[in-house]
C-alpha cells in the first residue's frame, strides 16, 4: 500500500483540527451551563452554605478559563494547517495529480475557511 500524499496529510490535518475545535466548543457550552447551573443553586440558597458548591464553581469558573485558552493556539494552527492545505493543492493541480483527492481537499478548504471567518 502506498504512502498517503502531502495533499491527503494535509487534507487530514485540516480535518483532525477542525474537529478539535468543534469538540473545544462543545466542552465550553457544557462548563458554561454547569457554572450557571452552581451559580442558580448558590443565589438560591438551596444548597445551605456547602462550601463544597463553592470550591466546584471555582473549578468549573477554572476549567472554562483554560479552555477559552486554547482557542487562540488552535486557531493559529488551523490557518496554518490551511495555508499547507493551499500550497498542496496549488502543488497537485500543477502536477495534474488525482482529481478526486484534489475536490476533497478543496471541499476540506471550503469547510476550514468557512470556520475560521
Amino acid at each position: 500500500m502506498p504512502a498517503p500524499s502531502q495533499l491527503t496529510i494535509a487534507t487530514s490535518s485540516v480535518l483532525r483540527l477542525l474537529k478539535e475545535e468543534i469538540t473545544y466548543h462543545k466542552e465550553l457550552v457544557d462548563q458554561e451551563a454547569k457554572i450557571k447551573i452552581l451559580e442558580e443553586k448558590i443565589n438560591s440558597g438551596a444548597v445551605a452554605s456547602d462550601e463544597n458548591q463553592e470550591f466546584m464553581l471555582k473549578q468549573e469558573r477554572t476549567a472554562a478559563e483554560q479552555t477559552k485558552a486554547v482557542f487562540g493556539p488552535l486557531k493559529q494552527k488551523v490557518e496554518d494547517a490551511v495555508t499547507r492545505l493551499e500550497e498542496q493543492i496549488a502543488l497537485k493541480e500543477a502536477e495534474g495529480g488525482p482529481e478526486a483527492e484534489i475536490e476533497q481537499a478543496k471541499a476540506v478548504l471550503g469547510q476550514a475557511k468557512a470556520a475560521i471567518n
